[in-house]
């Protein structure tokens, strides 16, 4: 996996977030991801609306909500849209060839799924770091679940060949904005994701995993040499 620097990869993250709000064309209704790459592309996409584009976009979290009113972008909800013209969102790792990701870092893979599901197309922001040759063995794959009987979940999922943890922020459990609970399940490269993912999704007690299968159509890179853009 590419190296560099912290700075050299911000800046990575700023290029293609500039590349990204590019690709957002007048009067459509955006997936607004969650993350510190997506909050670069909400930048870069409210210096476009300050220039006169008009969008309106639903947000994949609450911190994503807040950052995007602090920017003077409009915001809808799935009431009054049922369809999603295009979302722009990061990614943990990307796998080449197949763009399948791992998502959910933040804690916001329940919300950012049900957004990128809803949307005629979801496009992937990352720096060159992100990419690897096979999902897992670098990155923990979190795992949304009910907090009531967390412990028995926990045991399901090292069932399915996972080494799981649940998720600790100032000594209490993660609770996600809708709610549950993460396990960030340790697992070694992961030969065959979508099988995968139809196990977890078969476990009691999951709610979501953070394996993206087949739903990212592009995925815009920065990198030392500039930005490219990786369709599927």
């Amino acid at each position: 996996m590419p190296g560099g620097s912290s700075s050299g990869s911000d800046q990575q993250k700023h290029a293609a977030a500039l590349r990204a709000a590019a690709l957002v064309m007048p009067d459509m209704v955006l997936g607004l991801g969650s993350g510190s790459t997506a909050e670069l592309v909400l930048e870069a996409l409210a210096a476009r609306v300050s220039q006169g584009l008009r969008v309106v976009g639903i947000p994949t979290s609450r911190r994503t909500e807040a950052r995007a009113r602090q920017l003077g972008l409009t915001l809808t909800d799935f009431a009054a849209h049922r369809r999603i013209d295009l979302t722009l969102d990061g990614a943990d790792e990307v796998e080449r060839g197949t763009l399948n990701l791992i998502k959910g870092r933040g804690g916001a893979l329940l919300r950012e799924k049900i957004v990128a599901a809803a949307s005629a197309r979801m496009v992937a922001v990352v720096d060159e770091t992100k990419l690897v040759d096979r999902l897992g063995g670098h990155v923990p794959l979190p795992v949304e679940i009910i907090p009531f009987g967390w412990q028995v979940t926990l045991e399901r999922l090292a069932a399915c060949g996972a080494t799981p943890t649940l998720r600790y922020v100032g000594g209490s459990p993660f609770v996600t904005d809708s709610g549950n609970y993460i396990a960030d399940c340790v697992l070694p490269a992961i030969a065959d994701p979508a099988a995968l993912q139809t196990e977890l999704a078969a476990t009691t007690g999951v709610v979501e995993s953070g394996l993206f299968i087949g739903i990212a159509r592009a995925v815009v890179i920065g990198s030392r040499s500039g930005v490219e853009i990786l369709e599927r």
